[in-house]
């Protein structure tokens, strides 16, 4: 059955790749980017959106109602990464990363969530990451962002019960995307020869793992089962093996050893 979608933040990578696979089936989607230079020559439906601001948010979603009648699906993609050293994360560095993947997240929902409830029906697909169910060094404040997005999600379901509308999270590993390219990277602000040459070297290992990841259309085939199933799971791992095994080996290892496998993959030994 044809539905309407929204996709935040499809101008590249994961969100590009969704609202393009949702197309192909048939469904109307809309794509959303900041620059709607960005969705200049797409197959779906461009809108413009900053899901920072609450404006922004009302008017996209005002004019996908306005022009539809409704809205079925939105898929909470728009997101950034900030890297940096926890010790000495600047509070505003922090802030700005939570204001994207987590604020942005509760903007969407809060504009959608009274439709769909008035409708009796709706799906919320909350893009978490695998970060969201392990720390990763010098990305500490993704981390956090995508953890929390982990506990609103699973409160959210719990209160929509009984509403018909649905909650569900993909974590993905890593895909091809501007990832790294956008990433913010804090400069190293303290005296310690040992402690920069590690940060620079999880760096490094990070950005290494994003440029040999898969495409992201196994995720978009993940997404267009969830959006056609009338009972979907609560959480959908997608990725390598050898990343989606990861919140695996630490529910089983002892945390000691499970932070050591970790620090020795991002070079901090």
């Amino acid at each position: 059955m044809k539905k309407v979608i929204l996709v935040t933040g499809a101008s590249s990578g994961i969100g590009l790749a969704c609202a393009n696979a949702l197309q192909a089936k048939g469904h109307a989607v809309y794509g959303s980017a900041r620059d709607l230079k960005r969705l200049s020559s797409v197959s779906f439906k461009p809108i413009e959106l900053d899901v920072t601001s609450d404006a922004s948010v009302k008017a996209a979603i005002d004019s996908i109602i306005k022009a539809e009648g409704k809205l079925d699906v939105l898929v909470n993609n728009a997101g950034n990464g900030v890297a940096g050293p926890a010790y000495a994360m600047p509070v505003e560095s922090a802030k700005s990363q939570f204001e994207v993947n987590f604020f942005g997240v509760i903007r969407m929902c809060g504009a959608v969530l009274p439709g769909m409830i008035a409708n009796k029906k709706g799906l919320i697909v909350n893009i978490s990451s695998l970060a969201g169910l392990f720390g990763l060094p010098y990305q500490s404040m993704y981390s956090a962002s995508k953890y929390a997005i982990e506990g609103y999600s699973q409160s959210l379901r719990m209160e929509l019960r009984n509403t018909g509308v649905k909650v569900t999270i993909i974590n993905p590993g890593d895909f091809k995307s501007d990832f790294s390219q956008n990433r913010s990277k804090i400069p190293f602000s303290i005296q310690n020869e040992a402690l920069e040459t590690e940060y620079n070297a999880a760096v490094a290992a990070m950005e290494k793992d994003e440029s040999i990841a898969p495409s992201p259309e196994s995720l978009a085939k993940t997404l267009c089962k969830i959006v056609d199933s009338s009972s979907p799971s609560h959480r959908y791992l997608v990725g390598q093996v050898g990343q989606t095994i990861v919140p695996t080996l630490k529910a089983i290892l002892p945390g000691g050893l499970f932070e050591k496998l970790m620090n020795d993959h991002y070079g901090i030994k």
